[in-house]
């Protein structure tokens, strides 16, 4: 008999509104991909007579971007300041912090 298929993301829910089934469910296609995307999806066939899954890892690889993006401080003589870089991507990017061009 004609199994009945079935996908389901471990863990966590398929994308809303950006998935869809093609293929007689055959085919899971997700669009506007984000890296929440990544994780483990479980295709499952079924009928009458038992079933079979199958686990696919997808990861979604991501261009460093800013989490919080730096800023120009004035600071007056005796004050003190604080510089804040966070950067997010995949694979995570390394930050490195630089004075007058100088690795600090």
């Amino acid at each position: 008999p004609t199994p009945v298929i079935r996908w389901i993301k471990e863990g966590g829910e398929l994308p809303v509104n950006r998935t869809f089934f093609e293929n007689f469910k055959k085919t899971l296609k997700i669009i506007d991909v984000s890296e929440a995307d990544s994780g483990n999806y479980k295709c499952i066939a079924r009928n009458m007579l038992g079933s079979v899954h199958h686990v696919i890892s997808v990861t979604v690889k991501a261009a460093p971007y800013w989490i919080t993006a730096p800023r120009n401080l004035v600071l007056s003589p005796g004050e003190d300041g604080t510089l804040i870089c966070r950067a997010n991507g995949n694979p995570k990017p390394n930050i490195s912090w630089f004075a007058n061009g100088v690795p600090i």
